[in-house]
């Protein structure tokens, strides 16, 4: 009789245990559907990321290191009146995840005609001595629209570089650096290649 007791209550609470067993692994081997954002209008395929992807691949084979270019010049609000020069080296690897697409931003003060034509932007990122910005993106759309885009930067007192949030700003100033700056000059160094 105890027996059959034990094999009346284990057999309902094995096909229960079964059950809730069966949703949780239905829920944790599950594949998210996410809605990818190249297809929305935010991330379209002519955005500037995109648009700069495309001629790394078919231009470059997927590989650009080491790209050196000057971008904008701005104040320094903690010191009126003083001008700053961004110089960026810029890395590309398609085979990559994460460090596809990485953007090193130094400042030097805003250098003279003279100096232009003395220096190339290799040297004037040296003479920045460490990296005050870096943009780490994966694929095209908004910066900071994918997981794993990551920026870094300094804190507002000074030292050294780390994680920051992506907010509105940063990501304009990712799309500002990649329409106006880079992608020109990725597309005439591909011209000149040919």
């Amino acid at each position: 009789m105890q027996d059959r007791e034990i094999r009346n209550g284990v057999l309902p609470a094995v096909i229960i245990v079964a059950i809730l067993l069966g949703c949780v692994m239905s829920s944790v081997y599950a594949v998210p559907r996410r809605k990818k954002k190249e297809k929305n209008g935010s991330a379209s395929s002519n955005g500037p990321t995109a648009q700069l992807f495309d001629v790394l691949n078919s231009s470059f084979g997927g590989k650009l290191n080491n790209f050196y270019l000057l971008a904008d010049v701005y104040s320094d609000p903690s010191n009126p009146g003083q001008q700053y020069q961004r110089v960026l080296n810029v890395d590309y690897d398609k085979s990559l995840y994460f460090g596809r697409f990485v953007i090193h931003a130094r400042s030097v003060r805003k250098m003279t005609p003279e100096q232009l034509a003395i220096y190339d932007p290799k040297q004037v990122y040296s003479f920045g001595g460490r990296d005050g910005q870096v943009f780490d993106k994966i694929n095209p759309g908004p910066f900071g629209s994918e997981t794993g885009d990551l920026y870094l930067a300094p804190p507002p007192g000074g030292g050294p570089l780390r994680t920051v949030p992506i907010d509105d700003s940063v990501t304009q100033e990712y799309q500002v650096l990649v329409s106006q700056y880079i992608l020109p000059a990725v597309k005439k160094l591909a011209a000149q290649k040919q």
